[in-house]
């Protein structure tokens, strides 16, 4: 039960930031003018211009390529930085030395290759 006690000031801010969305929402139908719809006021504006074609434009199968890439070599720094600070620690053990060195290696030959494939398909030409 005391585990319990340890919740309700949470319970509590939950509750009140429900409230506070809620009541905003009631209080903005409430207050707010109700202005007459017409197809001028509905109509996106953009800078002057009356909207043509669609709303939302198709994006390039590139863009998702690019990201991908960027995911993927972002992962690498973020594997690489704890090993480089693990692998002096682990130098003073010569049975692991070997074990965590050839691990980065093998790791690193994957990410090359996966460079090596994305250069041959050409992912990295921006103007194609």
């Amino acid at each position: 039960m005391e585990q319990l006690q340890q919740y309700v000031p949470v319970v509590i801010l939950a509750c009140i930031a429900l409230l506070f969305a809620f009541g905003t929402l009631i209080v903005s139908v409430v207050l707010g003018k109700t202005g007459r719809l017409s197809k001028t006021k509905d109509s996106a504006y953009e800078c002057g211009m009356n909207p043509v074609g669609e709303g939302s434009a198709r994006m390039s199968v590139k863009f998702y390529l690019v990201a991908m890439l960027f995911i993927l070599f972002d992962i690498e720094v973020i594997f690489m930085v704890p090993w480089a600070v693990v692998y002096r620690s682990m130098l003073a053990h010569p049975a692991t030395t070997n074990t965590i060195f050839l691990s980065m290696l093998s790791f690193m030959g994957i990410l090359v290759v996966g460079y090596v494939y994305a250069l041959k398909k050409r992912a990295f030409d921006w103007k194609s």
